[in-house]
């Protein structure tokens, strides 16, 4: 069953334009759009000695298991995860059923103010999700099958 809808060229642009818009509008580090099974779709920001690919894995791990904790509480959904640290911070937020959205800033940044831009993040990528998912119904594609550790490939494809 795929996971995500086949996204082309000009949906990657999209959200890369509202990751950027995001880290402008917080000055985090870099912003991340996570496939719930670990794979990272996009990345926007510069995180310098950060491996991307490995802690898109490990949020969507964290994010797991944060939502198995809401069952174990009655809470039918977490819908964010804040870690904080001495040096850097990290927030990752559901954006829908098959992804996320990973934010790593400075500590001394407000989570408050980080989650409040990244409400306005996840609903366009959402959005541009949700018209990918209607311009080619059914023709999604998940990751795991493809056992890539670099998915940026796979987002190439552009309209005819």
């Amino acid at each position: 069953m795929p996971t995500l809808p086949q996204l082309i060229e000009e949906d990657i642009a999209v959200i890369n334009r509202a990751l950027d818009t995001l880290i402008r509008s917080t000055e985090s580090t870099t912003a991340l759009i996570i496939d719930k099974g670990g794979f990272l779709i996009s990345q926007r920001g510069d995180a310098p000695g950060v491996d991307s690919v490995t802690l898109a894995a490990l949020a969507a791990g964290s994010f797991a298991a944060t939502q198995t904790i809401a069952g174990l509480v009655n809470e039918p959904n977490f819908t964010s995860l804040y870690q904080q640290g001495e040096q850097s911070s990290l927030l990752v937020c559901n954006i829908d059923d098959f992804s996320l959205l990973a934010i790593l800033f400075r500590a001394g940044l407000s989570v408050g103010v980080v989650k409040y831009y990244a409400a306005a993040t996840i609903k366009q990528v959402a959005s541009q999700l949700e018209a990918a998912t209607k311009r080619a119904p059914g023709e999604g594609v998940d990751l795991s099958l493809l056992n890539l550790a670099d998915t940026s490939s796979v987002f190439q494809r552009r309209t005819a």
